[in-house]
């Protein structure tokens, strides 16, 4: 797929509100998209499922899984005056989020607001903010009136922004929309051998993957995900993790699973042999549904692959697009090195 019209899907993909456990919207645009050769079912969670038939069948089952599901928020209480309280979906530095523009699951806009600066006191300026300090404004009159444009237990997100910067995008829902453009981006793709692809829900809040997994039974399972690149000032090159324009990330763990060290080592030799760029992620940090799939039924082999994103879990993402060719060239290769190891 030319990078064109990937940047248009995924922009598509971004402004689709999916915050965890209220993934349907995005599951809906990508059964739209999906090709005509795929078989595609649902299960209880949220997981949209799809069986690829290719050429032949491997020897190893082999499943891949990218979430659908991006970091938001959750209204907790209305209060008399209107305002909104709410928690976080995912983890989310409050720092990020004050005067931050939302959109509620009913489609009213608001605004994250919190006391004001000038009436803060030198140690409430020295102090990060917690969400019970933090509200929803979305100009209500009082709550009856908020009443009409919200309910306890409705999600909300960050407002869509799509928006090309330099040589790069922002945008909210990077994580990890880029996953899910990648594996669609695959299932078009003539395949060699059967795959299973995983749109998975609820990676954000404990992982929704392990019981798709549990119902595929794969021999090797392949989590598409981002990683945080911290390519910034003020930190040492030692603890980037990983950087933008320098390709796909491979993982050798993380904070939820180790990856096989066999399947580890042959996406590094794909990469070099095929002069794919890479790099390795060099901090133990973040986890994927690699840590729920390793674990579902009997266990399977597990191995990462990842986009580098600044600004993760913020509504101000920025990638590369030159790392999608990267991680999209090294799963095309997975695909027969892992069907057949």
């Amino acid at each position: 797929m030319e990078l064109t019209k990937q940047l248009e899907l995924l922009k598509q993909l971004c402004e689709i509100d999916g915050v965890s456990g209220g993934e349907e919207k995005v599951a809906d645009w990508l059964k739209n998209h999906l090709p005509e050769d795929c078989k595609v079912r649902t299960d209880a969670l949220g997981n949209l499922i799809c069986e690829k038939k290719g050429k032949q069948t491997p020897k190893n089952k082999l499943l891949f899984s990218a979430h659908m599901d991006e970091v938001g928020f959750i209204i907790t209480y209305i209060e008399e005056s209107g305002l909104l309280r709410f928690s976080s979906m995912g983890s989310i530095d409050t720092r990020v989020v004050v005067g931050k523009p939302v959109r509620l699951e009913s489609g009213a806009l608001g605004v994250i607001g919190a006391k004001p600066i000038h009436l803060q006191s030198a140690s409430d300026r020295e102090t990060v903010l917690s969400y019970d300090q933090l509200y929803i404004d979305i100009g209500a009159k009082n709550r009856e009136d908020a009443l009409q444009f919200a309910q306890p237990g409705d999600f909300a997100t960050f407002r869509p922004n799509f928006i090309e910067m330099g040589s790069c995008i922002c945008a909210k829902a990077l994580d990890n929309r880029i996953g899910c453009l990648l594996l669609l981006d695959l299932l078009c793709q003539p395949l060699e051998y059967d795959v299973t692809v995983v749109f998975s829900a609820r990676e954000e809040i404990g992982a929704a993957a392990g019981a798709a997994a549990f119902s595929v039974q794969p021999d090797i399972a392949v989590a598409v995900d981002t990683n945080c690149a911290a390519d910034v000032p003020g930190v040492s090159a030692g603890k980037q993790v990983c950087a933008l324009g320098k390709g796909a990330v491979l993982s050798f763990q993380d904070k939820g699973a180790f990856m096989d060290r066999e399947l580890f080592a042959l996406a590094k030799k794909l990469c070099e042999e095929k002069e794919i760029p890479y790099q390795i992620k060099n901090q133990i940090v973040g986890a994927t549904d690699a840590a729920a799939m390793s674990k579902a039924g009997n266990g399977c082999r597990v191995l990462t692959v990842a986009a580098p994103v600044r600004y993760v879990h913020s509504p101000s993402s920025m990638f590369d697009p030159r790392d999608l060719e990267s991680c999209a060239r090294l799963l095309r290769e997975l695909v027969g090195a892992l069907a057949q190891l």
